[in-house]
């Protein structure tokens, strides 16, 4: 048995003995792919395992990640943090060997991934990034920014159209230094992939713009390792190797089997598997001596490679200084201003202004301080206004532009997103309709659980849409991103508010959305650092007549574009000696972090009529309204109509918040209805 194929087997074999102790998980993959990782960590990639947050390592993404077992044991054979004892926990509670792999826990893991296809648009975010900073910071003869992004993706990955919405992009974009290995075996969880996958991937690959290379025996590590140096020649393009693989492969019963695809082969099956590959031990998690040191031996080729980098990029420092500060800057998590103290970034005219013009300006601004900002629309930009005046657009010819043109692909966008974020030194913003982001939902999930400080900006955001009618009018969105654990979803009511909403996402290690107007609103903020705690006092008054009121009769909780009016039925219900106050609630989870003592003095618990006013659907909102208050919301789709006649249809009006106020105060009940 030759050292390349003793490791091969001892990856497999690692992989079907954790599987097995779990009685848990995919070793179809695991067995099958193993001569593709083994080549390319063995043979090409270029990693520290001491030091797996290198900057310039190369990075990868195993977009199929229900292989998890066949990453961590080659973790462990490379001289990870990966322990045979962390082996042995595979999917067990709070083990660094999680069933699908997760960004944060396990050293060497980059990305969080199991939703398939999700983890090629990672790799093209992390290949791009590595791209924008190259063209940014290298200088001949030294190329501080130079990595390759690996990923590897199974059948079902290359189905998933956010894989090939991904591919498109990367195609367009000409990232070189993108490689995608394919494991292509034919078989998914209902058998052979021939029943509804008929296509010719390559030629697909072809078409969106990459080389393409085919190895067609899996086995074969050299000729693994041939294409993966000959996709590394090509940086013109990126590259796609398919190789033809068997699923189980060595399991003698389920070999080719889609039952050996996601469950245990089952302790007599992984014995065989031992004699049918000629395996010479009979203990399970077993690596022999000279495997352990053949892989360790390569790995120190990874530490070499980042002590010539470490010494290359002392030499820039002095050659570059400013270049070298900046490259550091860059990377570090911290923002490099405080823009709470920074008088002139909170000054905004009086004028009435949509939103998404206020966010438009607020970027712009934003960029004067941060200029790692990096982002663009999924072709919205003129009417999202997420756009940087002077960073130019990225293009395959001009890669020096920060601004990105994502094309009609909400889900890869976001996805692309995740990548560049976890790639590091670019701080990447998204932007597209509300309405859109149920497109963008599964990847702004995965940025909530690797806590990405994705930015998305989310315009068009409510009936106020208009005439487009409800395929346009974002009606439940608010309600499930208000749902997803580690999301903050902001909605600003002014300039004002849209600059604190700026502020607290650059500030967050972890995503945040950003619903702007469409329309003009008026300007009700003097100082947006008031909504740095999530809900603040929009308007009060501290007289009612003749009477001082140590709190209100009533509170009017509203967001974004219903502040405006909410304000103007307190002012008419005050005439009538009614103590009203109304609350900005521009984001429930900002809010939610703030003390008990501060949330008291916005939200007294004495004040038990509240009425909560916003153009989108209740659910959520009844733990502010409490029992005694109500809701004006939009419960159903909206209308085609302009947006007045929407906003008067479903009652979101100065006259109706009025009306269902002095309703509830009059103790009557169910006042909120369609009129």
């Amino acid at each position: 048995m030759t050292i390349d194929q003793k490791c091969v087997d001892t990856l497999r074999l690692l992989s079907a003995d954790a599987i097995q102790r779990a009685n848990s998980g995919h070793p179809g993959m695991s067995l099958g792919a193993a001569p593709a990782m083994y080549a390319l960590y063995n043979n090409v990639f270029r990693s520290n395992p001491k030091n797996p947050v290198w900057r310039n390592r190369d990075r990868f993404a195993l977009s199929a990640g229900h292989a998890s077992a066949l990453l961590y044991s080659v973790l462990h054979l490379y001289g990870y943090d990966m322990s045979i004892d962390d082996l042995k926990a595979f999917r067990q509670f709070g083990s660094i060997a999680p069933g699908h792999p997760e960004r944060g826990k396990t050293p060497g893991v980059e990305v969080s991934t199991g939703p398939l296809g999700q983890g090629v648009a990672n790799a093209v975010g992390m290949a791009l990034a590595e791209t924008m900073l190259a063209e940014k910071f290298n200088r001949p003869g030294f190329n501080v920014v130079d990595h390759y992004t690996f990923a590897l993706c199974g059948d079902g990955c290359v189905m998933e159209g956010v894989s090939g919405e991904a591919a498109s992009f990367a195609g367009a974009a000409g990232l070189g230094k993108l490689i995608l290995i394919y494991d292509s075996n034919g078989i998914t969880i209902e058998g052979d992939t021939s029943v509804t996958f008929t296509e010719d991937v390559m030629k697909r690959f072809d078409a969106y713009g990459w080389q393409t290379i085919k190895v067609h025996d899996g086995n074969d590590v050299a000729a693994i390792t041939d294409a993966l140096k000959k996709a590394k020649d090509d940086e013109s393009r990126p590259t796609l190797i398919e190789i033809k693989t068997l699923i189980g492969f060595g399991s003698p019963n389920k070999q080719g089997k889609a039952s050996s695809h996601g469950e245990p082969l089952g302790a007599d099956e992984v014995a065989l598997t031992r004699k049918n590959l000629g395996w010479p031990y009979k203990d399970s998690f077993f690596v022999p001596d000279d495997a352990r040191e053949h892989a360790r031996k390569s790995a120190e080729n990874g530490a070499r490679a980042e002590n010539a980098w470490n010494r290359l990029f002392a030499e820039y420092e002095t050659v570059f200084p400013e270049l070298a500060r900046e490259w550091k800057a860059w990377f570090d998590d911290v923002l490099p201003v405080d823009f709470r103290s920074i008088d002139e970034f909170w000054r905004y005219n009086d004028g009435d202004a949509a939103t998404r013009a206020s966010s438009g300006e607020v970027l712009n601004r934003v960029v004067k301080y941060v200029p790692n900002m990096a982002g663009g629309s999924a072709d919205l930009a003129p009417s999202t206004k997420a756009v940087m005046s002077n960073s130019g657009y990225y293009s395959k010819t001009r890669k020096s532009g920060f601004n990105i043109h994502f094309g009609v692909r909400e889900f890869a966008m976001t996805a692309i997103a995740n990548g560049i974020a976890a790639h590091g030194g670019l701080r990447p913003y998204i932007a597209g309709f509300f309405v859109f982001s149920d497109y963008m939902k599964p990847a702004l999930r995965m940025s909530a659980l690797m806590r990405l400080p994705i930015i998305s900006i989310l315009t068009h955001d409510s009936i106020g849409v208009g005439e487009d009618g409800p395929t346009h009018q974002p009606v439940e969105q608010l309600a499930g991103f208000r749902s997803l654990p580690g999301l903050a979803v902001m909605r600003p009511c002014d300039a004002s508010e849209t600059a604190a909403a700026w502020v607290l996402a650059l500030e967050r290690n972890a995503p945040s959305v950003l619903v702007l107007s469409r329309q003009n609103l008026p300007k009700l903020v003097t100082d947006g650092r008031k909504a740095l705690y999530g809900a603040h006092v929009a308007w009060e008054s501290a007289k009612w007549g003749s009477v001082e009121n140590e709190t209100p009769d009533l509170i009017i909780i509203s967001t974004g574009s219903e502040v405006a009016p909410s304000v103007a039925a307190a002012k008419s219900l005050c005439s009538k000696d009614i103590a009203c106050r109304v609350v900005s609630m521009m984001s429930q989870e900002i809010f939610e972090e703030q003390s008990s003592e501060y949330k008291e003095t916005i939200l007294p618990k004495n004040v038990k009529k509240r009425l909560v006013v916003e153009a989108a659907h209740s659910f959520g909102w009844h733990k502010y309204a409490g029992d005694e208050g109500d809701i004006i919301s939009v419960d159903e789709f909206g209308v085609s109509a302009p947006a007045s006649a929407a906003f008067d249809y479903f009652g979101v009006t100065a006259e109706n918040i009025e009306r269902v106020a002095l309703r509830l105060l009059a103790y009557r009940r169910g006042a909120c209805v369609k009129r």
